[in-house]
């Protein structure tokens, strides 16, 4: 099947289940989208007890699509821009740093919380697993999702302060937890010796290359935009800069996603739009990325869905993805609580911030992105389904609930 075919089917399929959420559920997009997936996806493992080749199409369907490549490599950089383009800038410039230390520091204790949880979790379930495979899965479900974030986020109507520390925090984490990750991964496969020197150069190289190469971007981007008035063109210019820069990144090995949302902040930015944009081309870019928002995130909802396809249901493994659902809260919980103490006394923190960032920390596609990347030897099935069923239960549970809490405790 050609690449024309897949994107085809993925947006027709998206179109379909998007029309059911809107017109029956009415439940957030994401959630909708998800939900309606794997319940279409359950019905077709049903059904296959009568006739299975709709289920040996789907599944032929889902081998096809790498969905790592697709969502690290392409989707995540224009849905990052998009994610960065419409963030409050003054908010975010104001709470910086909190949540570069979330997006740091806090990432770094939830790895480690998230691996030690894990690693005895499995014990207790007499499955024996190397330290540094559970590591390696704390890395990867550490890092909160920003799309998943943003689209719950926008419906709730959280205070700006605290919508900016979570928003934030999930723009920037994880192009600081994929570093992590692979540096772990390097660890695990044994073609690195743990040296701080190499991480620290990692660490600099892929974050700070990503972030020095996101303010040229969105330097040449403004730049571009103020010397012309044409919101035809200028519409292009911001998509040719994402998509060149999502090249010059992967082509540098730097991070892409951070090289976008740095972008996304730079010609978001009050200031750069009333300097190069007339309202016109304000009102065609904001729709522009709004439209290329919503596509592909309804796509790739529908892609975690279907992705129930390849999980390996073995009895332990489902036992041992409930029993880490909490310990992974509590992780995250306690990873929070450091960044908090350092500025709850110089900038104004909403009530129970620690609480709310913890449950509307949700986990979404670039954990089961890293999850399928694993290798067999770093029990790829077992971590597959574990992250499959948190990052199901933080869309669906967590998604639904984050409102009531935020208007419970923070109005």
């Amino acid at each position: 099947m050609d690449y024309f075919a897949i994107a085809t089917i993925l947006v027709v399929l998206s179109a379909v289940f998007g029309y059911i959420n809107v017109r029956f559920f009415k439940l957030p997009d994401t959630i909708g989208l998800m939900v309606i997936t794997i319940l279409f996806t359950l019905g077709v493992l049903a059904f296959s007890y009568f006739d299975d080749t709709l289920l040996e199409k789907e599944k032929e369907f889902i081998s096809q699509i790498d969905f790592k490549t697709v969502l690290l490599d392409i989707m995540l950089s224009f849905l990052l821009f998009a994610g960065a383009l419409h963030t409050n800038f003054q908010q975010l410039k104001i709470q910086r740093k909190p949540v570069f230390v979330f997006a740091t520091l806090g990432t770094l204790i939830s790895t480690f919380l998230s691996g030690i949880f894990v690693f005895y979790i499995l014990k207790l379930i007499h499955l024996d697993v190397d330290f540094i495979y559970c590591l390696l899965f704390g890395a990867l479900i550490s890092p909160t999702d920003p799309i998943a974030v943003l689209g719950i986020m926008k419906k709730v109507g959280a205070p700006k302060k605290l919508e900016t520390k979570i928003v934030g925090e999930s723009l920037f984490n994880d192009g600081v937890g994929v570093v992590i990750f692979l540096t772990i991964y390097q660890i695990a496969k044994g073609t690195t010796e743990l040296s701080f020197t190499h991480i620290a150069e990692l660490f600099l190289v892929e974050v700070v290359g990503g972030i020095l190469l996101g303010l040229a971007i969105g330097w040449l981007t403004y730049r571009l935009l103020k010397s012309i008035d044409d919101y035809d063109m200028e519409v292009i210019i911001t998509l040719a800069a994402v998509m060149g820069g999502t090249l010059v990144a992967q082509h540098l090995h730097v991070s892409a996603p951070l090289a976008m949302v740095t972008a996304g902040l730079i010609v978001g930015n009050d200031t750069v739009r009333n300097s190069s944009m007339s309202e016109i081309t304000e009102q065609y870019v904001d729709k522009f990325w709004e439209l290329i928002d919503i596509l592909l995130n309804t796509i790739l909802f529908v892609m975690i869905g279907m992705e129930i396809l390849v999980l390996t249901y073995d009895g332990n493994y489902i036992l041992a993805g409930f029993l880490t659902i909490p310990m992974l809260l509590f992780a995250r919980y306690l990873s929070l609580l450091l960044p908090i103490k350092l500025y709850a006394k110089k900038l104004e923190f909403v009530p129970k911030t620690n609480l709310i960032m913890t449950w509307g920390g949700l986990r979404g596609g670039i954990s089961i992105a890293l999850a399928l990347s694993l290798t067999q030897t770093m029990y790829r099935d077992l971590f597959l389904v574990i992250t499959y069923i948190v990052v199901i239960f933080s869309i669906i549970i967590q998604g639904l609930s984050v409102g009531s809490l935020i208007k419970k405790f923070a109005k």
